[in-house]
C-alpha cells in the first residue's frame, strides 16, 4: 500500500473519511454511508461502497433472510482499520455473510441513526452547533455496568447541551432499567461527570423503539426521579425531527423540545 492508491483503487477523501467514521459508527447501511460521506445518488454510493468491499478495506453482508428482502450492511476490515488509523472493533462478521436476526448490529444502526441526526443533519435552531460525540467501550464508573450508546454536546450562545444516549428495543426487563437509572443518578451526584466531561450536568436522552416501550420506561422511571431524562420514540424523530417537540419527561405529559 502506497499513497492514495490500493489494490488498484485511487483512495479519495471521501473515502478515508467514511473509513474513519466506521471507527465510531461500527457498521453501517447504505442510507447511512450517502449521509456521512455526502454521496449524491444511490448509484454512487453501491459502487463505491462495492469498490470498497473488493479492495478488502470494508467487510459486506447482509440482514434478512435467503430467500427474502436482504439489505446489505458494511463494516470496517482490519486493513481498513490500520489505513485511517482507527481501532478495530467493527462486528466480526465474515464476508457475505446473510444474518437473520442480529440484535447488536441492529441496535448499533438505531444509534448511528441519532449520530447522522446530531453530526451530519443541519440543526434547526439558530447558532447551534455540534460539538463532539464519544463512544464507550467500558463502564462509565468502576463498580458499575453503565455504558452509554453514547455521549455528545450541542454547542448554543446561551448553553452546552451535555447528553448521554440510550436506545431501547425494548430487549430488557424494567427491572434492569430501573438499575440502569439508579446508577445514572449516582453518577450524577458522584462529581465524576464534571471532571471528566467539563459540563456542570447532563441529560439522559431515551430514544425507544414504541410509544407502548416508552411510557413503560418513562412510568419505571418517574418512581424514581423526575430529573435527567427526557423520552422519544424513533417514529416521533424520523417522523418531526429530532429538535422538534417530540420529547417526554418522566411525570408530563406534554411533548417538549430539548432546546
Amino acid at each position: 500500500m502506497t499513497g492514495n492508491n490500493h489494490k488498484g483503487i485511487v483512495l479519495q477523501d471521501r473515502d478515508r473519511h467514511l473509513l474513519r467514521e466506521l471507527g465510531i459508527m461500527r457498521v453501517i447501511d447504505r442510507e447511512q454511508a450517502k449521509c456521512v460521506a455526502g454521496f449524491g445518488s444511490t448509484r454512487r454510493a453501491n459502487s463505491r461502497l462495492l469498490i470498497l468491499a473488493r479492495a478488502g478495506l470494508l467487510r459486506r453482508f447482509f440482514l434478512g433472510t435467503k430467500g427474502g428482502g436482504q439489505k446489505a450492511l458494511y463494516a470496517l476490515s482490519p486493513t481498513g482499520a490500520k489505513l485511517v488509523d482507527v481501532p478495530f472493533r467493527g462486528p466480526r462478521r465474515t464476508q457475505n455473510q446473510v444474518l437473520v436476526a442480529d440484535f447488536f448490529v441492529i441496535h448499533q444502526l438505531c444509534i448511528n441513526h441519532i449520530y447522522c441526526a446530531l453530526k451530519f443533519q443541519p440543526i434547526s435552531i439558530p447558532e447551534t452547533t455540534f460539538g463532539k460525540w464519544v463512544s464507550f467501550y467500558e463502564p462509565l464508573e468502576s463498580g458499575t455496568r453503565l455504558i452509554p450508546d453514547g455521549y455528545f454536546e450541542i454547542l448554543s450562545p446561551q448553553k452546552t447541551l451535555a447528553a448521554f444516549l440510550e436506545v431501547d428495543l425494548g430487549h430488557e426487563g424494567l427491572s434492569v432499567w430501573k438499575k440502569k437509572v439508579e446508577n445514572y443518578l449516582r453518577y450524577a451526584i458522584s462529581g465524576s461527570f464534571a471532571k471528566r466531561f467539563g459540563q456542570p450536568q447532563f441529560r439522559v436522552l431515551v430514544v425507544a423503539s414504541s410509544e407502548r416501550r416508552m411510557h413503560s420506561l418513562r412510568k419505571a422511571t418517574s418512581g424514581l426521579t423526575d430529573k435527567l431524562f427526557w423520552f422519544a420514540t424513533f417514529d416521533s424523530i424520523v417522523r418531526d425531527g429530532f429538535w422538534s417537540s417530540v420529547w417526554f419527561r418522566p411525570n408530563h405529559d406534554q411533548r417538549q423540545c430539548l432546546l
